[in-house]
């Protein structure tokens, strides 16, 4: 089953969803009308644009399934209306329910703020904001709230009340992200391709052994086979298939098509190692594992259903084969397992049917859900994902490996921070190699919601090569200065050489030859401290602060003092350009690059101080990171980082409308700068709006050569800082130009 949908509709449903749809619209479009004129006569009064607008939301959820339109137009009422309460309350609501699920703690903390006792369990909510925002501190200020809150009222029975096992559990996971943030794995992610993903969901790649086919799961538009969309405004899912060229490269995704493909949802579950058997999910039979084989002609066979040992009248959702084909593991809900999903594995008879499934037992399954198993190429290596053991908040992917002389499994490992995250963490795969991996995940590079990430195992800082004892007698050498660095090779470990014996040893040794020792060399990693503050105001900021590696994505590890001080820590042989990203609500985000020098042996302590200027009309700021084609007003990969935080600031500051505006250096006709500078500042306004902004609230400028900030006549230190995008703020507003996303 895909990532986003949890059913899947017949004909007859969609032909009544479509009869509805077109009734809400038209309820829709009178209350949108009714709005829109009462913003015109009376902007000021954002109390009532504030209801009219909640009401939009509510007659959405009422006809349809489409929360995210839902979340959009209370979040709408919410700004106009901070007093609304129930406003507030449904924006945070359909924020936990849908994306960008740390947003919800803001409309949660205002209901609370405005009534403490709207909700018994509003305390809980605000804390699953924080959790899923990686805001663990004050996540667990409010869980630990309310837990006190239970225990001192144990007789309270009201169905807004989360139960204290549940409760404690959050606080558990809160607790397992703080030490997980703060010692990341050394992993590297990267988004696989724009050839890949699109501005849709893309979820569950599966590829074969040579790692020259990705299959996967899609809601975009393009290609699809079924025109309309689902209950949820989203497209079907279809299957895609991409394939390497010969340069090593993730050629342009295209539709498996039918008969694995209809006009309804179909995903995928899993591919054999040769890359000739996909296993899919169909919604039969409580929800179903089918297969179909690649023919000799190219072409796919019609899926047919996996045995009655696999299957059964309950759900079965994810399956993994060995790479011998001999064993199949899989998931499902059905009675007699340990908890609500386990993990079961059945193996092929002597006549190459599957037999009879067993459950893969205590140390695998555990009283909660376990899902998508994928069995490694070496036969023996399991990863999965569950929603109980060490985990950080939803599904979390663990790595169990079988010993076959105990003939049981070994306890299951968090493969830890990055990859996994406070959200549902599922469908991971792992190359034939070993050193790669690929999943789903929501990440600020990306394109749309979910992106195909392909992650690198990179190996862990082990101590440098060791020294002969020897060198215990000589001064110890200063550490190597930052520029021999860069050329400094991995030593190489010499073959032992006869050493002279000056002493008659007292015990009988091998001839002529000690026994070399090794002094470890133990490097330390580099410290960087950040001290956010108000540019106005000089007062500490409590913020979002994220710093990676820019050649591959790697995290440094992150712990907060408090009073806006985050301390990072961060290890590499060699030095590091880094993207240290900071935001705060109310503030201008900030992207900039530093490079961090190399461990070496003493330890390295690096201060920076970082002022955040606050969001008021006529502040503006350059939009450093985003990058265009020579010539074009295409973006190059590197820029969506930049451009997802501009659309979570306009998102998140509703009530501001905007200039985008583009400028050039003076190469080139003024004519021809002049629209260059245009088409790249409508290129941003483009990305902003096909992610939900209103186009209403931003104006697209370009400026061309008119405006420089240094001199044209040198290349580093001017023309490169000439060719911008800058934001500024125009004006705030309380009409009709809030988001709206359809």
């Amino acid at each position: 089953m895909g990532l986003l949908s949890s059913s899947f509709y017949t004909k007859e449903m969609i032909n009544r969803y479509t009869k509805t749809l077109i009734l809400t619209g038209f309820i829709w479009m009178g209350i949108q009308s009714t709005a829109s004129a009462q913003l015109y006569t009376s902007r000021e009064d954002s109390v009532m644009n504030a209801e009219l607008y909640y009401e939009i939301g509510q007659e959405i959820l009422k006809a349809t399934r489409v929360v995210t339109q839902a979340r959009d137009q209370f979040e709408i009422a919410a700004n106009l209306d901070p007093q609304n309460i129930w406003a507030n309350y449904m924006a945070g609501k359909t924020y936990l329910e849908t994306v960008n699920k740390d947003r919800a703690s803001k409309f949660f903390k205002r209901v609370y703020d405005l009534d403490p006792n709207f909700r018994y369990d509003i305390l809980y909510s605000i804390g699953r904001g924080f959790q899923y925002g990686l805001k663990y501190d004050e996540a667990l200020e409010y869980f630990n709230k309310y837990k006190d809150k239970l225990l001192n009222d144990v007789n309270y029975r009201g169905q807004d009340k989360v139960q204290l096992h549940e409760v404690e559990r959050r606080i558990q996971e809160c607790e397992n992200g703080l030490e997980y943030t703060k010692n990341p794995k050394h992993y590297a992610i990267v988004n696989v391709s724009e050839k890949v993903n699109s501005i849709w969901p893309d979820y569950g790649p599966v590829l074969n052994a040579d790692e020259t086919i990705m299959i996967f799961t899609s809601r975009r538009q393009e290609g699809n086979l079924n025109e309309n969309v689902d209950q949820d405004n989203f497209y079907f899912e279809d299957i895609f298939i991409s394939e390497k060229d010969k340069n090593g490269e993730w050629g342009e995704a295209r539709n498996l098509g039918a008969p694995v493909n209809d006009a309804y949802h179909n995903s995928n579950l899993a591919l054999s190692a040769d890359g000739k058997t996909l296993f899919l999910y169909k919604d039969d039979n409580g929800g179903d594992i089918f297969y179909s084989t690649l023919e000799a002609n190219g072409t796919w066979a019609y899926p047919m259903p996996l045995s009655e040992y696999i299957n059964s009248s309950f759900a079965e959702k994810s399956v993994s084969m060995s790479p011998d084909g001999n064993l199949l593991f899989f998931s499902s809900n059905r009675p007699g397992g340990i908890g609500g999903i386990d993990l079961y594995v059945s193996k092929k008879d002597a006549q190459g049917k599957w037999s009879r499934s067993t459950n893969l037992g205590p140390v695998i399954n555990t009283k909660f859900d376990e899902e998508s198993p994928f069995i490694d190429y070496d036969g023996k290596t399991l990863y999965f994902s569950t929603k109980g053991r060490k985990g950080m908040g939803g599904y979390d992917i663990f790595k169990s490996v079988y010993d076959s002389v105990a003939s049981e499994w070994t306890e299951p490992v968090n493969v830890g921070y990055p990859i996994n995250t406070p959200d549902n963490d599922v469908f991971f795969v792992s190359t034939k190699d070993g050193e790669r991996g690929y999943y789903a995940s929501v990440r600020d590079d990306g394109q749309g919601y979910t992106d195909i990430y392909m992650v690198n195992f990179l190996p862990e800082n082990e101590p440098e090569v060791k020294q002969p004892v020897v060198a215990k007698l000589q001064e110890k050498k200063e550490a190597p200065k930052k520029e021999e660095l860069k050329k400094e090779e991995p030593e190489k470990e010499e073959p032992l050489k006869e050493a002279p014996v000056k002493d008659t040893p007292k015990e009988p040794v091998a001839p002529a030859v000690a026994k070399v020792v090794k002094q470890e060399k133990v490097l330390l990693p580099v410290i960087l401290t950040i001290t956010v503050t108000d540019n106005e105001t000089d007062q500490p900021l409590s913020a979002n602060l994220n710093l990676r590696k820019l050649s591959n994505n790697q995290v440094a590890g992150k712990e907060s003092k408090g009073n806006g001080v985050y301390v990072f820590s961060f290890s590499n042989s060699e030095p590091s350009e880094m993207m240290l990203s900071i935001e705060k609500d109310g503030y201008m985000f900030k992207n900039f690059k530093l490079t961090l020098p190399a461990s070496t042996e003493k330890a390295q302590q690096i201060s920076r101080s970082v002022e955040l200027d606050r969001l008021v009309v006529g502040m503006s700021s350059v939009l450093r990171n985003i990058y265009f084609e020579s010539g074009k007003a295409s973006f190059k990969k590197d820029s969506y980082d930049e451009l997802n935080k501009l659309e979570r600031l306009l998102n998140e500051n509703p009530d501001m409308v905007v200039e985008i505006s583009g400028h050039t250096d003076n190469v080139g006709g003024k004519a021809y700068n002049k629209q260059l500078s245009q088409r790249r500042a409508n290129a941003v306004v483009d990305y902003v709006v096909q992610k939900g902004i209103s186009k209403a609230r931003i104006v697209a400028k370009g400026y061309g050569e008119e405006r420089p900030l240094a001199s044209n006549d040198d290349e580093k230190e001017g023309r490169a800082l000439n060719r911008r995008v800058e934001f500024k703020v125009l004006t705030k507003s309380t009409g009709p130009t809030a988001t709206n996303k359809y």
